[in-house]
């Protein structure tokens, strides 16, 4: 998937930043995350160890730990502050194991999990295909790997109104559902399942959205972005061009495409040097998710 690269030190520092007031501002993060747990009553597994990929400040932990009684749930983020929240989930004899790592590299050993819940984490990847191959390695055979991010029409009303101020990368890159979808089979993940829903929040006005994005951390963290601060004159254009967005009620969207995505690891794991066929040569296989 091509994509403009993020610089993932400073996506790092952002996240480390927004830590402590992350909650407060994460209200659609929270919703997709509800979500995503719903499309968990609609499969059968009992897992006795569960990976929650890029846990935030571990929103996720308590209702899997409520659902999943026996299993031991580890808590991973690349944000060290970010895992100090999250360490305080659950009760004090449940406590989540919290480790500090890339979704790209992930310091578990072959077959450690048996479902890994990942909630809006892949776009802040570079390299998608090397976090499922990670996925699919730490699986056990038959366990699921179950997922949200964010497609290319996101924040598709901030990305035009700084388009027509400068040539830069102001909004983060997203990948499309198609090529998740190839890059699932790709990495020999069985019976891929992706859809996708638009959510809109509307503003008041754009410095609210702004501070909203600054409040979870979603700065802008790509290479292509500009290197100097956005100074007054290009923030009021900006200001401008995105007022032309404004609706009936009075109000400005924030359109949000969500992807959800699904697979299993095969019964019989994959021997290196095997062949992928993407989703494109044999027909889509695509529809809608449990409990779309």
């Amino acid at each position: 998937m091509s994509q403009t690269p993020i610089d993932k030190p400073r996506a790092r520092r952002a996240f480390e930043r927004a830590a402590a007031g992350y909650d407060a501002a994460a209200v659609l993060q929270r919703e997709i995350a509800d979500r995503l747990l719903e499309r968990l009553d609609y499969v059968r597994l009992d897992p006795r160890r569960v990976l929650d990929l890029g846990t935030g400040t571990g929103y996720a932990l308590g209702p899997l730990q409520r659902r999943y009684r026996k299993a031991r749930v580890i808590a991973l983020d690349f944000a060290h502050p970010m895992l100090l929240q999250a360490r305080r989930r659950g009760s004090w004899l449940r406590r989540p194991l919290c480790l500090c790592a890339d979704a790209e590299r992930l310091p578990l050993a072959d077959g450690a999990a048996d479902l890994i819940l990942s909630n809006s984490t892949l776009q802040w990847c570079n390299d998608t295909a090397a976090v499922f191959a990670e996925c699919l390695r730490v699986l056990s055979p038959g366990g699921l790997l179950m997922f949200t991010t964010f497609g290319p029409d996101t924040l598709k009303e901030l990305r035009a109104a700084w388009s027509g101020v400068d040539g830069h990368t102001h909004v983060s890159p997203f990948p499309d559902m198609h090529d998740l979808g190839d890059a699932l089979v790709q990495a020999r993940f069985a019976d891929p399942v992706m859809d996708t829903e638009r959510l809109t929040v509307t503003y008041a006005r754009l410095r609210d959205l702004m501070a909203d994005l600054k409040g979870i951390g979603a700065h802008n963290a790509t290479a292509a972005r500009p290197r100097g601060l956005t100074g007054p004159r290009r923030l009021a254009a900006v200001t401008a061009a995105y007022e032309r967005e404004r609706q009936g009620d009075g109000r400005l969207p924030a359109t949000y495409e969500v992807v959800y995505g699904h697979a299993w690891a095969p019964l019989q794991k994959p021997m290196d040097g095997g062949i992928g066929v993407p989703l494109s040569s044999i027909g889509r296989r695509y529809g809608p998710g449990p409990g779309a």
